[in-house]
């Protein structure tokens, strides 16, 4: 239909550009502008390309829509306005980098007094973004010469639209040492400094969140690219600054002193987390077993390694050690925070997402393997009111995951570098995770209180999986791991009771729930087949799949079977009619197709498939033509002609698959033997023979003046489909029926019939005499 009628519509904008008054709006109401933009329609880029209607669309991108206006003025025209100037037509680029009147009125979107309209800025840092990334030389030597960009930016910092400009300062220069310029700059004007000055009580929380943002982006993209260009004669200026410890400090005093804002504190607390990632790649570090794993700024260890402290931030450890007090006092004494209302319960109070953070922080230091630290935190007991917190908030696995990593780490940490191999010094984080946090106590305990509960129909704990996995992390450490030997003394020191507790715990539920755990969840097992209730006998043969026979098959089934399939494939409204259907079409590839088959009698399947035959095949074929024997004995009384007709009748039918003995749903025989004329003489009836004659003497028969049916089934069938055909009806006898044009009456019987013998008699005895 598409093909045919030709459905595709010129635009309608070639026309609409002819005209001498069209206005810029009346450009913008067309819906394919767009497109037909994309598309470099020279006529239409002609007319954007006019300074005044770049003008306009930089107005429409910058500018406040008036509030009394239609709603489609209000934000209609600045977006397609903002899509045209951002669909990256190297024309459009060329005019907005080249126009610095344009820039200008561009930049003054940022010195507007007040808060900024989110989707403006949204328009705004899409303009800018494409213009930084297409003609860089021009944009970043512009933006330098504005003493008041960094401040702009920081003033509106807290608009999510200005943040992403300013990454794109850092993401979309591409050339190596135009980028170091712009690092430099930035740098220059102390952009770190002033980040971390808005992450203060005294400002909103956007501000607060969009700063943390930043800085957070700015380590990733900057290690990053010191990964990426290791040969790099400078460091990265702006993570040089931001590891300094110093500027750590600024940050915790930011947190921590004068009036607290959880706001603040969970701000401050992601780039520290992002500070003591591992200095990898952010593609690398999602992975799996014995990899680190980075998931919203934390370290996530996943399997049992450690971080080395030469790989953290060092000074981001230091500043961080005397404050670590403050931290967990933040965990024991939480800001008031109102009841929750939970669909098990009600929480009073809450965790909340401060001390979420707060918890993440720690996990990450007791995992960063400096001893000052960690001696530090096991000195003010972190584990243990980790430890309390994982089992008081049963439903918070947010909790639940960073407990079990930061007891994971503490299990696998190397023991001190003081140590050596003969004798290894004893590691007083395992010490303290057995003895002072009870760890063998606590996950025999709670273990026992959740089947009890279980078993009196109440719900499982949340935090039985992760349970397990402790409980697996201390065994797997126990029989492999850095501190195996003092993890086997340790839990030996345990009350003779309680070890043996651990023992039929680590054999006996433990091992059920880790062989549950197991089980694959789709059943692997082989499928009962219906091919395997087959014959026995028939998987003996061994059939060919060669190449060559696949190929030949493949031939078969791809190839156009009529001449005009492919002109007649589906249906017309006419062939819906009452009028006859014509199949008439010639088979003409069928007879060129050729199989190159074996058929060697030697083949030692041969004597095996003969077997089958007869046993399957042949026993069938003997009743049928015992049974055909007593039908012909039967109907010897009868006259030549209606014994003939029943022979042919019992032949066909048993050719058909009927039964034998069983006449086919035709009407009954003339009782009297029809005359045929030939040659204007009478012809003699027939004596009873076999209903098998040679094709060339029927042809000859019925190519006479007029000529008799075998039987009125071959006279109520199409010629050509030998089926029985709509409109057919029994001749009356002593008239002549019509000859149909194409094949004989009887060709449809004789494909059926066995081929006959060179002298014109059939395989299975002597010739029909009336057939002479």
């Amino acid at each position: 239909m598409f093909w045919k009628f030709d459905l595709h519509t010129s635009s309608h904008l070639d026309t609409l550009l002819e005209r001498e008054d069209l206005s810029l709006p009346e450009l913008l109401d067309e819906e394919d502008v767009l497109q037909e933009c994309k598309v470099v329609n020279r006529k239409l880029l002609d007319f954007l390309l006019q300074p005044p209607h770049l003008q306009a669309m930089v107005a429409w991108v910058t500018q406040e829509p008036p509030a009394s206006g239609e709603e489609r003025l209000r934000y209609k025209y600045p977006s397609v306005a903002c899509e045209i100037l951002t669909s990256d037509v190297p024309q459009i680029n060329d005019a907005l980098g080249a126009d610095e009147s344009l820039l200008n009125r561009l930049y003054g979107f940022l010195q507007s007094s007040g808060s900024l309209n989110p989707l403006l800025a949204s328009f705004f840092s899409k303009v800018m973004g494409i213009l930084i990334n297409r003609k860089t030389d021009q944009l970043v030597s512009f933006l330098r010469k504005k003493d008041d960009f960094v401040d702009l930016l920081l003033q509106h910092i807290g608009t999510s639209a200005i943040m992403d400009l300013l990454l794109r300062l850092l993401t979309c220069v591409e050339r190596p040492q135009l980028r170091q310029e712009v690092v430099t700059w930035l740098n220059e004007e102390k952009i770190v400094q002033r980040l971390i000055e808005q992450i203060h009580p005294s400002k909103d929380d956007n501000q607060h969140s969009n700063a943390s943002q930043s800085l957070c982006d700015i380590i990733r993209l900057s290690r990053e690219q010191m990964i990426q260009v290791q040969d790099s004669p400078e460091p990265d200026q702006l993570l040089a600054t931001l590891e300094k410890q110093e500027t750590i400090e600024q940050l915790l005093s930011n947190m921590l002193e004068g009036e607290q804002s959880q706001s603040v504190i969970v701000s401050g607390i992601q780039v520290l987390l992002t500070l003591l990632e591992p200095r990898r790649p952010r593609s690398e570090s999602v992975t799996v077993n014995n990899f680190f794993s980075s998931v919203d700024g934390q370290l996530e260890l996943l399997a049992q390694v450690t971080l080395d402290s030469s790989v953290s931030s060092v000074g981001t450890l230091h500043a961080l050690r005397p404050r670590l007090s403050c931290f967990h006092q933040l965990l024991l004494e939480p800001p008031e925070l109102e009841p929750l209302r939970t669909t098990w319960g009600s929480l009073a109070p809450p965790l909340g997402n401060m001390r979420l953070h707060v918890v993440k922080l720690l996990a990450s230091a007791l995992s960063a393997n400096d001893a000052a630290l960690t001696q530090e935190l096991l000195a003010l007991d972190v584990p243990n009111t980790m430890l309390d917190l994982f089992f008081h908030y049963v439903f918070n696995n947010f909790l639940h995951a960073q407990v079990e990593v930061c007891v994971s780490a503490m299990l696998s940490s190397r023991p001190p570098s003081d140590s050596s191999p003969e004798t290894p010094a004893s590691n007083p984080v395992v010490k303290h995770l057995l003895q002072q946090c009870r760890l063998v106590e606590r996950i025999l305990t709670s273990w026992e209180e959740n089947e009890r509960v279980q078993s009196g129909g109440g719900p499982r704990k949340g935090y039985m999986g992760h349970l397990t996995r402790v409980a697996n992390a201390l065994v797997q450490n126990v029989e492999k791991g850095p501190n195996a030997e003092q993890l086997g003394q340790l839990l030996k020191e345990l009350p003779g009771e309680q070890q043996e507790q651990w023992e039929a715990f680590v054999s006996g539920p433990l091992a059920e729930t880790n062989k549950k755990n197991m089980v694959d969840l789709v059943n692997t097992h082989h499928l009962h087949s219906s091919s395997d209730d087959e014959d026995d006998r028939l998987k003996e043969f061994n059939f060919p799949e060669e190449a060559v026979l696949q190929q030949a098959f493949m031939d078969f089934q791809m190839q156009r079977m009529t001449s005009a399939f492919i002109d007649h494939f589906g249906f017309n409204d006419e062939e819906f009619g009452e009028q006859e259907e014509s199949v008439n079409a010639p088979f003409d590839k069928t007879a060129n197709i050729t199989f190159s088959l074996n058929a060697d009698d030697e083949n030692p399947n041969a004597n095996l498939l003969e077997i089958c035959y007869k046993d399957r095949i042949q026993q069938f074929d003997d009743d049928e033509e015992e049974e055909d024997e007593e039908e012909g004995q039967g109907s010897g009384d009868s006259d030549g002609e209606d014994g003939a007709w029943q022979g042919s009748q019992l032949t066909r039918g048993s050719r058909l698959g009927q039964s034998p003995g069983v006449r086919s749903q035709d009407p009954a025989p003339p009782s009297a033997p029809q005359e045929a004329t030939v040659g204007g003489k009478v012809a003699e009836p027939s004596a009873p023979c076999q209903a098998l004659v040679s094709v060339g003497d029927l042809q000859t028969t019925l190519r006479g003046t007029c000529s008799t049916p075998s039987s009125l089934d071959s006279a109520t069938r199409d010629p050509a489909t030998s089926v029985p055909a709509p409109g057919a009806h029994q001749t009356t006898e002593g008239k002549k029926s019509p000859e149909p044009s194409g094949l004989p009456r009887n060709q449809s019987a004789q494909a059926l019939e066995p081929p006959l013998m060179p002298n014109g008699s059939a395989p299975g005895g002597p010739v029909c005499p009336g057939s002479q």
